[in-house]
């Protein structure tokens, strides 16, 4: 295997809006590792559904409402957020940067909101809360192993931590049809310390990473976390009602929407489409996250007034990191921030309570 060579800029990032970003981390992560973060499965209907179906709602634009200086702060169960975007987990940091999740969590924290590491994360948990530092809010993302013992001492290790959930990842029990992976012939050059006990990362593909993780995930492994931690558990991969019935019958107290951002199933609905039925299914008994072809702060403020208390972004962040390290992550928060400030003001709103509350209006 050749010599995978990740990037290792730090500093300020010069780009417009998340597209800039996707074109410029072309040359700073190698083909390999690109691929696979940028692209989605089979044809990419649902990666770009993802993006599109934003535009099937629109916000009316509220004048004369005696609004300035919008604030987008928000107070999250004992977290205050500078915003309520957050870093969705991605596997492999690293693949983008040589310092990878250490820096993101660094550009997170920084910028004063959630850092969600991965179960296949190229950096340790304890790495990870020492770049966070101490009073950072972090999440695990949990692949369970077949292994209950091994599941034990992984969440043993969350806690140790300081993580303020798992999240139980349900859509990606084995791996989507990911076809640029295949033209690159690619395979992971990074180990994975967190889940070493049961994957050891280097050399496998992506599907090969999922299949050594436990597949047949039911209700009873939901059960099984949270008889095993005080932490509350999330359910990512819900996009129908009755996922989300399943999951908090069985103890989550959370749902994440999400279709892992087009690279699961292929041919499904976009994740904004479902976001409507899983918080109407909720009905305000846990906080909803969401995900999914969030490129514009126009995206999080849709998010936001259909239901779901915390956004998450991933590619850009992603994107930011390779291109500028924790100061590049830092900035694409920002960037999802101002964006977010300005559709506030014109929206006529000026808190994220106001947004909460904001009527969305079908596209004519």
């Amino acid at each position: 295997m050749s010599e995978y060579i990740a990037s290792e800029r730090e500093g300020k990032v010069d780009f417009v809006n998340t597209n800039d970003l996707e074109e410029a981390a072309k040359e700073t992560i190698p083909r390999g590792g690109y691929g696979y973060i940028q692209s989605g499965a089979g044809d990419l209907i649902t990666y770009k559904r993802n993006i599109t179906a934003f535009d099937k709602k629109v916000i009316v634009p509220g004048v004369l409402r005696d609004v300035e200086n919008p604030d987008t702060q928000v107070d999250f169960q004992d977290m205050h957020l500078t915003a309520p975007i957050i870093m969705a987990p991605v596997a492999a940091h690293g693949l983008a940067h040589v310092d990878g999740e250490k820096y993101t969590a660094k550009g997170v924290a920084n910028f004063g909101s959630i850092f969600t590491a991965s179960s296949f994360a190229s950096t340790t948990l304890e790495d990870i809360r020492e770049a966070g530092g101490q009073d950072a809010n972090q999440w695990f993302q949990f692949y369970m192993s077949k292994d209950n013992g091994i599941n034990d001492q992984i969440i043993a290790t969350a806690e140790r931590n300081g993580s303020k959930a798992i999240v139980l990842t349900a859509d990606a029990t084995l791996g989507g049809n990911r076809e640029a992976d295949k033209r690159n012939h690619f395979t992971f050059p990074l180990p994975m310390p967190i889940v070493a006990a049961y994957q050891s990362g280097v050399g496998q593909s992506m599907d090969a990473v999922y299949k050594s993780a436990k597949q047949k995930l039911a209700p009873r492994d939901v059960e099984y976390i949270a008889s095993h931690t005080d932490i509350p558990v999330y359910v990512k991969g819900v996009q129908s009602a009755e996922d989300v019935y399943r999951s908090l019958d069985a103890g989550a107290r959370g749902i994440w929407v999400t279709n892992h951002g087009g690279r699961q199933l292929d041919g499904g609905p976009a994740a904004f489409e479902s976001l409507e039925t899983v918080v109407d299914a909720v009905s305000g008994r846990v906080p909803v996250v969401f995900d999914s072809g969030v490129r514009r702060g126009q995206h999080v403020f849709k998010a936001l007034a259909t239901g779901a208390d915390l956004v998450a972004i991933g590619r850009p962040a992603i994107y930011g990191l390779s291109l500028g390290g924790a100061t590049g992550v830092e900035q694409v928060f920002n960037f999802f921030k101002d964006e977010l400030e300005l559709v506030i003001q014109l929206a006529g709103t000026q808190t994220i309570d106001d947004v909460r509350n904001f009527t969305l209006r079908d596209s004519w």
